[in-house]
């Protein structure tokens, strides 16, 4: 039995970073403001109210989009899924290879559906390299017993990667490496969704990895009863995941989380993996800007301000220097006497 192929769990929150993709593909900034406030669907007839919370049980009105995704926030998550739609996230899953079919209720926005290791692991992979569809394999490349490549897992073609191809001029030219791999996503957005895994490890829910040296990012996931404990992360050229659960399904134990039960082991092994790589940064693509704002409203300020951090934006999603008047999702819906919000059945 291979728990990394075969064993299929709920990732809770490591799913989440594939309804954010949805949403910066659909325009989304990580600024955007999400309303993190008390939520009850109507799930039909016969059918219980499904009313998510916060890992934290507390609530902390509108946030940027960022904070949703760093503080691993149910609620905006799940008002964020709403305004996507299930349709787009179920198809986000079945392109990233998490789970072709991932039923469209909306508690899948928060991981409640069921993927295996290798699968979300290659997911975050997607996320990394620019949003190329990747075919996870055993076997990188097979040669004859002469050093000739019969069978290669990566088929893209390099211009002048040959030596016979290089002339003595063309020494500061670097080659050229066609990519042919299946896009699942805007590169743009990828890059904004990298950034924000980042913010995870270094403010978020695995900031107990903040101090690491090199260019880190991911999430962490945890299910219902402590059943499933996950980090998915990633630096440039590599991409890892842990996951921590019994084959019998029963809960881990009080507090163990994909923080403290994940993370120390992919730390572990990713400090131990980097001591002879090269440290690079993240690649950005040139259709990004990169703008200094205050990490917890999204105005645009200085470098020396507190809370200030550097943010990626597309091109015309420039940050604004003073608070801006635009709807927060989730902020149309009505509020009953309980405080609580009655959201309409979505299905």
């Amino acid at each position: 039995f291979n728990r990394a192929t075969q064993a299929y769990r709920q990732p809770g929150s490591a799913f989440k970073p594939f309804v954010y993709l949805a949403a910066l593909d659909e325009g989304y900034s990580p600024v955007t403001k999400i309303l993190d406030a008390p939520l009850v669907v109507d799930q039909g007839p016969g059918l219980p109210k499904w009313k998510p919370a916060n890992y934290t049980k507390r609530f902390y009105g509108p946030s940027i989009m960022r904070l949703g995704i760093e503080q691993s926030r149910n609620l905006m998550t799940a008002r964020l899924a709403m305004q996507v739609g299930m349709p787009s996230i179920q198809d986000y899953a079945r392109r990233f290879g998490i789970d072709p079919e991932l039923p469209e209720y909306l508690s899948m926005s928060l991981g409640a559906g069921e993927t295996t290791l290798l699968q979300i692991t290659a997911a975050y992979g997607m996320i990394v390299n620019g949003g190329h569809y990747v075919k996870p394999s055993i076997i990188d490349r097979v040669q004859d017993r002469y050093g000739q490549t019969i069978y290669r897992h990566d088929n893209r073609q390099c211009q002048g990667c040959q030596l016979i191809d290089i002339k003595a001029d063309d020494y500061h030219t670097p080659p050229i490496l066609n990519d042919n791999r299946i896009p699942v996503t805007d590169e743009a957005s990828a890059y904004q969704m990298v950034s924000m895994l980042e913010g995870v490890v270094r403010r978020g829910t695995a900031r107990s990895m903040g101090e690491i040296d090199f260019a880190i990012a991911g999430k962490t996931g945890t299910t219902n009863d402590n059943t499933n404990g996950w980090f998915i992360g990633f630096t440039p050229d590599l991409a890892v995941g842990v996951y921590v659960g019994f084959d019998r399904m029963k809960p881990l134990g009080k507090n163990e989380t994909g923080s403290t039960v994940a993370v120390p082991i992919f730390e572990n092994f990713i400090v131990s993996a980097m001591q002879d790589r090269p440290q690079i940064p993240f690649r950005r693509p040139n259709n990004i800007n990169l703008y200094t704002i205050n990490a917890k409203t999204g105005i645009r300020t200085s470098t020396d301000e507190p809370d200030s951090m550097v943010e990626a934006f597309k091109f015309g999603q420039e940050p604004l220097y003073a608070a801006s008047q635009d709807d927060v999702i989730g902020a149309e819906s009505n509020t009953d006497n309980q405080g609580e919000l009655d959201i309409p059945s979505l299905y």
